[in-house]
């Protein structure tokens, strides 16, 4: 948590390194680059579902929030209110940022940069731009350190919840942290960076993260009618989650419409659940042989992790 804080720092004064410049270009009127910004381009609805997918990955931090809930005090509170602040933060800085490039670099030059930043930084700051690469190095991995500790947590409440191995819910001896779960994530990200097509990569990751988001936020519409009476620490205007599911589903079967290889990957991935699924949860008579050899697997990874239930953890 402290170096998350530390790397939000690093990647906010990165941002504020392009920005202020940015201001003192568009005050000296270099809004050359604005002018027929978005005439000539390909307006074909097809490349709408990448779009969004672009924008929507941009601003995906908001729900990893979610993923730890129990360890935020207070969360029917902090988590409302840390989602609008960081939004309106994310916002801004992503609007100003890119303003900010435009003032110096036309669109042309910017779809050809192979790091926008440090070309910016290389023609209006002169030898601090060797800074720049630094931050963006430090914000790269601020990134890869939230999400690895929000997504970890999504592996531990699933298998505490019996839909993963039991290995996956217990947490380490002494740091008491989910280790298993966080290791389970390299050899899934070594699996992805096989691919070695980012765009690929992230439609059909995208596809499917934006599709179960959009299930969820409509089995919560679903709830609001059904069990009315359950507790809600926090509501909203019901047309909200509306809005939302309805796009995340329109772009998740435009995208399978519009690239139907690389989000057909993504849903083959997804279907894997279901074995996954009749495996873990509805088979429960499973062969003795069976149990004694998930017993052996499991007690041979706590001795190795030194990892425990979290029940035995705390006594």
């Amino acid at each position: 948590a402290r170096i998350q804080i530390f790397l939000t720092f690093c990647k906010l004064t990165a941002i504020l390194i392009i920005i202020v410049p940015g201001v003192i270009q568009l005050i000296k009127g270099q809004t050359q680059h604005f002018k027929d910004a978005f005439s000539g381009r390909n307006e074909s609805i097809m490349g709408l579902p990448l779009a969004f997918y672009y924008g929507m990955y941009a601003y995906a931090g908001w729900f990893y929030l979610n993923f730890v809930t129990e360890e935020v005090e207070n969360p029917e509170k902090t988590i409302p209110l840390a989602i609008c602040i960081s939004m309106a933060i994310v916002t801004t800085g992503y609007v100003l940022t890119n303003v900010a490039y435009f003032t110096t670099i036309s669109a042309e030059e910017l779809l050809l940069s192979k790091a926008v930043a440090v070309t910016f930084s290389e023609r209006l700051l002169g030898n601090f731009s060797l800074a720049v690469p630094i931050f963006v190095a430090l914000s790269c991995f601020g990134s890869m350190n939230g999400g690895v500790f929000a997504v970890s947590r999504l592996f531990y409440v699933a298998s505490r919840e019996g839909h993963l191995p039991e290995i996956l819910s217990m947490i380490h001896i002494r740091k008491h942290t989910p280790l298993p779960a966080v290791i389970v994530l390299h050899p899934l990200t070594m699996i992805m960076l096989f691919s070695g097509d980012l765009y690929s990569l992230l439609n059909f990751l995208s596809f499917a993260r934006w599709l179960f988001i959009g299930l969820a936020v409509a089995g919560l519409i679903y709830l609001r009618y059904k069990r009315p009476d359950m507790h809600r620490p926090f509501k909203v205007p019901i047309f909200i989650p509306a809005l939302f599911s309805f796009t995340c589903l329109f772009v998740v079967a435009l995208s399978l419409y519009s690239d139907p290889f690389s989000t057909g990957i993504g849903f083959i991935i997804t279907l894997t659940g279901v074995p996954a699924y009749y495996l873990f949860i509805i088979w429960d008579k499973k062969p003795k042989w069976f149990r004694r050899m998930s017993d052996r697997i499991t007690r041979t990874l706590q001795i190795i992790l030194e990892v425990v239930p979290e029940e035995d953890c705390h006594k």
